[in-house]
């Protein structure tokens, strides 16, 4: 049974939240919220999706939805908050774009603070339909801005591994030291010789 089952027969508006971005090195925080009518749905968790399905089930969400919306912590505010509370501003951020407005909320092991009915098991984007399209949405825009990251800080590699831990991310990081949209708290990122001037 989806985690929504039981707001839905109460006639709630729910909203899944889930984010992308959180254990990356390099890049924003992108968290989605999606509000689904009662029903069936063919979203999955995003991480086991390839790229082209990913996308041409973020259409359908979108076009599905009653309501979605992002929310971003960016660099900055995830080196000066801390991934969690970062991601639970962009959660924030997410939900207040809502409209109609959520009356209950479903997220991934996210405790966002609120006076909401909220679920927040882990593994929530497996079991909820909304969670799922949300996880989608968030994972596709991020992407997006991780391509365009990209073009702007050549020679990382962020259009491959999307600012993620890998092998070639951390070469890299070596060769070129971290770039302005490094996390600079992240060990990886601390522990490699600096080349661009602090704030450039």
């Amino acid at each position: 049974m989806d985690l929504e089952a039981p707001f839905w027969s109460l006639g709630l508006r729910v909203a899944g939240v889930d984010e992308a971005g959180r254990g990356a090195w390099a890049g924003p925080i992108v968290v989605g919220a999606v509000i689904l009518r009662p029903g069936r749905y063919p979203f999955r968790d995003s991480k086991l999706l390839r790229p082209k399905e990913r996308e041409r089930l973020a259409e359908e969400v979108r076009r599905v939805a009653l309501a979605h919306a992002l929310g971003v912590a960016e660099v900055g505010e995830v080196d000066r908050l801390g991934v969690l509370k970062a991601t639970l501003l962009a959660a924030q951020r997410a939900l207040d774009l809502l409209d109609p407005p959520p009356e209950a909320l479903v997220t991934d092991y996210l405790q966002v603070a609120t006076s909401l009915p909220l679920l927040a098991p882990p593994k929530a984007d497996q079991k909820s339909p909304s969670v799922a399209a949300a996880s989608i949405l968030a994972k596709v825009h991020r992407d997006r801005l991780m391509e365009e990251l990209d073009r702007l800080y050549p020679g990382y590699g962020f259009a491959r591994h999307k600012g993620y831990g890998t092998p070639e991310h951390q070469r890299a990081l070596q060769a070129l030291g971290p770039s302005p949209v490094h996390r600079r708290r992240f060990s990886p990122v601390a522990q490699a010789p600096l080349r661009f001037p602090e704030g450039e």
